[in-house]
Formats: structure tokens, sequence, C-alpha cells
């Protein structure tokens, strides 16, 4: 590539990677920049300036092109390994605004994961009530009675067939098992989105035949108070973990003019930021359900209305979170 087009190509990324370290030095932003970069991006873009630096020395290109990505790269690597304070700014301007904008940006496919999720969950929790027997398309026998099993009225503890009562033993299996569904539902996007359609359908299949079931046999008044409060994290992250992975189904399938490869790197770049997300709202999910959803000691009422709130709070962090002037 001759230099002329290496510049035109790259110019503007240099000189937004430039505003932002102007900002970072407490400088104000350059006015005229378009589409600055917020402070996630800076790991991401450091790397890619790093990348132009050996590109230009390789190539030979002119002196001052060279020195001026030496400077961008001096310049970011200070600010990328000083103080823990950058770090801790820009994990909060990724929770506060970049997450939540980010998953508005994707409320296409955000939606469609719903529906791959909720639909299947509703047509089958209603199927059992008339034709029980599908709950063993589902699940076999011992399953079956262990899951009855874990929804008691009268155990201590529910949601929990186990020998441990310990909370903290069980927030790590919780932990250990909702990132292992998200990323089953993320991964599978890979094949074409086949596999993150599947496991959105199967979860929501699966969810709605263990509502349905319980609830015709009559544990409905225990299952539902401890669901109701995790389910507003742990639900949302699922279906998210399927929006991700349907972005990159979707970059396969329809690359446009770019290669399929350059097209599931671009989509990858989105997904992954998604997913940190979705990390973090399962973890809040497991806290949730090891210390508060599985308590005996709690009124349902109590449950239903902190459950309520979650919901509410959760819809509206993704709703208006990061949004005007202010963020």
């Amino acid at each position: 590539m001759k230099q002329q087009d290496f510049e035109q190509q790259h110019d503007a990324f240099w000189s937004r990677f430039e505003a932002l370290l102007a900002e970072l030095d407490g400088q104000r932003p350059v006015a005229q920049i378009k589409a600055p970069m917020g402070y996630g991006a800076f790991p991401q873009a450091y790397r890619q300036v790093c990348h132009h630096l050996a590109l230009a020395r390789e190539r030979q290109y002119a002196s001052y092109l060279i020195a001026r990505l030496e400077r961008l790269v001096l310049d970011g690597h200070q600010h990328l390994y000083r103080a823990r304070g950058v770090f801790g700014s820009q994990l909060l301007q990724f929770v506060v605004t970049d997450f939540p904008a980010l998953v508005r940006a994707e409320a296409r496919l955000f939606w469609l994961a719903a529906a791959l999720l909720y639909l299947p969950a509703l047509l089958m929790g209603l199927a059992l009530q008339y034709a029980p027997h599908l709950i063993y398309t589902l699940l076999d026998h011992t399953m079956l009675a262990s899951i009855e099993s874990m929804y008691d009225p009268n155990v201590a503890h529910v949601g929990r067939a186990r020998q441990s009562d310990g909370d903290f033993l069980m927030f790590g299996y919780y932990i250990k098992n909702n990132i292992g569904i998200g990323f089953q539902t993320f991964a599978g996007g890979l094949l074409y989105g086949l596999g993150s359609v599947f496991y959105l359908v199967y979860n929501g299949l699966f969810m709605g035949g263990v509502a349905g079931h319980l609830t015709r046999i009559g544990s409905g008044a225990t299952f539902y108070p401890f669901v109701v409060g995790h389910g507003a994290f742990e639900l949302t992250a699922i279906v998210l973990s399927g929006a991700a992975g349907l972005k990159l189904g979707l970059a396969l399938l329809a690359p446009g003019n770019q290669t399929r490869l350059a097209a599931l790197r671009a989509a990858a770049q989105v997904s992954i930021r998604l997913v940190y997300g979705v990390v973090g709202m399962l973890l809040i999910a497991a806290f949730i359900e090891a210390f508060w959803s599985s308590s005996q000691a709690l009124l349902p009422a109590v449950k239903y209305s902190v459950g309520a709130l979650l919901w509410l709070g959760v819809s509206a962090y993704l709703v208006f979170s990061g949004r005007g002037r202010a963020a």
C-alpha cells in the first residue's frame, strides 16, 4: 500500500486517538473530531496504533509519519500503564454508558433473541397444562423428581438439590452454571447463528417445561418467588448472549461487501463487548440466587416486590442509562 493511501485510510482513526489521549491528559477534547472514542475502546485502539507503527517502519514510510505514530504509541503506553484509576474510569463508563448504549444499538437482535427464548417457554408452559406427558420429552424421571424436590415448600432452601447447604458453595455453582449457558448461547453463533438459535429455543423450552410442570402440580407458590428476583439479570443476560451470538452468525451469513472473515471480526468487536456486560449480569444473578432467592425466611410478597423492582431497574437501565448530554 502506498503511504498516501495508508494515511488516508487511517488518519481519521489517528485523530480520534489523539483526541482521546488529550482528554485523558485533562485537556478539552477537539471539537471538530467526529465520533470520538470512548474510554472503553482505548486498549484496542492502542494495539491498532502499535500495528500501524510496525507497518510504517516495515514499509519505510516517511519519517514524519513514523514520528507521529511513535508519539501516539508512547503516549498511549504511558496512559495504558499509569495508575489504576484509568481502568476504573473505563469500567465505570462502560457500565453506565457504553454497555446500555450498545444494547440499544443492537435492539433488533435483542428482541429476536428474546422471542426465541420466551415464546417457546410460553408455549411449552401452556401445553403442559393440557398434555402433562410432554414434560418427559425434556426430562427423565430422575431429573424430574430432583426438580420437584428442589421446590418442595417444606425445604429450608428452595432451588437446591444438593448435599451442601453453604450459600458460598452455591454461589460458585450458580456462577459456573450461568456462565456456561451464556457462553454456549454466544459461541453457538459461530455455526452461522444456528447454535445460538438452538440454545435459546432449548433453554426456553426447558424453562417453560419446568415452570409449567411445577405450576400444574401445585409448586408454583414456591417456584415463582424463587426465580422472580435473579431472573431479571439471568434471563436478560441469556437473551443478550443470544443476541451477541446471532450477530456473529449474521456476519457469516450476510457479510456484505466484506469477506466473511472481515465481517466476523467486525461483528466480534461488538459481540465481545456485549458479553462483557453479560458476565457482569450473570455474576449479579448468581449472588441474588444464592443469598436471596433460596431463602424460605422471606415472605413471597417481599420476593415478588423486590423482583418487580429489579425487573423495572434492569429495564430502565438498558433503556435510559447513557442517554443525553450528561452521558
